[in-house]
Parts: structure tokens; sequence; C-alpha cells
């Protein structure tokens, strides 16, 4: 039985009380993930001291931990993990659009964004676009606060808290797993359709069943699912799809994996994404 809590985040690097960074926090038994709550939190500042305040936790967060070794390279920037995010953090968002769309337009048409070895298995967003959506930002806004907590980032960065573990989630992974081309959310009101609504559904009950890659079982309460199914927008689900690749993660590390599941062959500097 794991001491830590588990967690998964759906972040936002400009959260406000209509768009928070939402946090699902459960717990692993016998092969079921357990919701024990949904938590909110509408700045940056208020989600720095929820990974400070609460001391052990193993978690899968939206956003990417590390930019394509190609980029890093052509940029000059530190090619160790550490130094190149000292660097990166301490630029301005302003600078780093310059910097990214100037590395853009130096390359052919169809080869314009770099990306991570990661990329490919996972069917994620290039860790350096910074629209739709705005990894680069995300990013740029969430491993700060990671480090400030002493977080312990798997095969990139060994933080001073051994007991708090921050892996790379992504829920777009398990979902196209799950439901293939379909879309289960949308920000825009009118694209809040009755199909979308299904296909939440219909994810909510893959989960429950374990029918995903993690071979993991999510237990919810009827409260939960109807909160998870009537959330148009997608953010509680994605914070419980990366809950339970938490889940996995640790599962790995019970059975002796001191990674947490992620491959030997991984990137130091790019990361990974972990079950991808």
């Amino acid at each position: 039985m794991p001491d830590s809590v588990l967690l998964g985040c759906d972040f936002s690097s400009a959260p406000t009380p209509r768009k928070t960074i939402v946090l699902a926090i459960g717990e692993l038994h016998s092969g079921r993930v357990r919701l024990a709550r949904l938590v909110h939190l509408a700045s940056l500042s208020a989600f720095g001291d929820w990974l400070d305040q609460n001391p052990s936790w193993v978690g899968a967060f939206d956003w990417p931990f590390g930019l394509p070794r190609e980029l890093v390279q052509t940029l000059g920037w530190p090619t160790d993990w550490a130094g190149r995010m000292a660097h990166y953090c301490a630029l301005s968002r302003d600078q780093i659009r310059q910097d990214f769309a100037a590395f853009c337009n130096a390359r052919p048409v169809g080869g314009k964004l770099a990306h991570r070895a990661t990329d490919v298995p996972a069917g994620s967003s290039p860790s350096m676009k910074w629209v739709n959506p705005p990894v680069a930002f995300m990013l740029h806004a969430g491993v700060p606060l990671l480090l400030q907590a002493g977080a312990t980032l798997p095969g990139l960065h060994a933080g001073g808290e051994p007991l708090k573990i921050a892996l790379e989630g992504y829920p777009g992974l398990l979902a196209r797993e799950v439901l293939g081309p379909r879309s289960y959310k949308a920000d825009d009101k009118a694209r809040q359709t009755p199909e979308r609504l299904i296909a939440r559904k219909d994810l909510i009950t893959a989960l429950e069943q374990g029918n995903t890659r993690l071979g993991l079982r999510l237990k919810l309460s009827h409260a939960q699912r109807d909160t998870l199914a009537d959330d148009a927008r997608g953010d509680a689900l994605d914070a419980v799809l990366c809950l339970m690749q938490a889940a996995w993660a640790q599962t790995r590390h019970d059975a002796g994996d001191a990674r947490y599941g992620l491959p030997a062959h991984m990137d130091p500097l790019e990361g990974w994404i972990v079950s991808a």
C-alpha cells in the first residue's frame, strides 16, 4: 500500500477562477484507482502552495518537462536539463516566442517545428508550440513550481524531496486509445455537443472497466461519474486520465523500477511521457 498521494494534474499556464488548474487526488489498491476528490486552483501561486504543503505525492502533470534536443542545440542553449531549464525559465514569454519563431522561419515548410522522441509514440504536440495549445508556456510556468517544491523528476532531476515524484503525463494518450479520433471535450460552448458527452461517458466506462493499456480500473462514486461526464471542457476528466498514468507509474515503482516506468533510452534533456 503506497504512502504517497497519487495525483493527476490538468494544467493551465494562466489559470483563473473560470479556468482553473484541476488536481485529481486518488489512491491505488489492488489494481483499482479510487478518485478521492477533485481540487480546483485558480492561480499559479495556489498550485505552488499545494505542491509545497503536501509532503508526499506521485503525480502526472499535463505539460512537457523538456524541449526537443534539436531546438536546444540550434539555439545554443545549455544541453544539460538543469542548465537548460534555468536559462529557459529566466526568459520572458515574448523572448521565447521570438526565439522559437526565428527557429521555425529558418526551416522548410512541413518541418517548421522540432519534435521530441516521445511525441510520436504519445501522439503529443511538440513541446515548443506556443499556440494551440501553448505547451511551451505551460513548461515555462509549471516546471519552476515543481523545482521550488523540491520534487524529483525521474531521469531528469534529483530533487530535495524524494517523496515528491513528478512525471510528465498526457491525457490524450489514453483518450485516443479508447475513443480513436472522436472528440470528447471543447472549450467553445457551441462545440459542446451531445456527441462529445457520449464520448466522455464511453471514456469513463472504459476507465472503470480497465480497458486501457494501463491494466488499472478507476473507482468512482455516482456523483463523481456525473461530474466528469458533465464537465464539457474535459478538464476534470483530463486530470483523472493523468491520475491513471500516475497510478501506473506507481505500480512500476512498486515492482522495483526506480524510473517509474520511464524507458532506459529516454533522452535526459527531452524527457518522456509516462506510459508512452
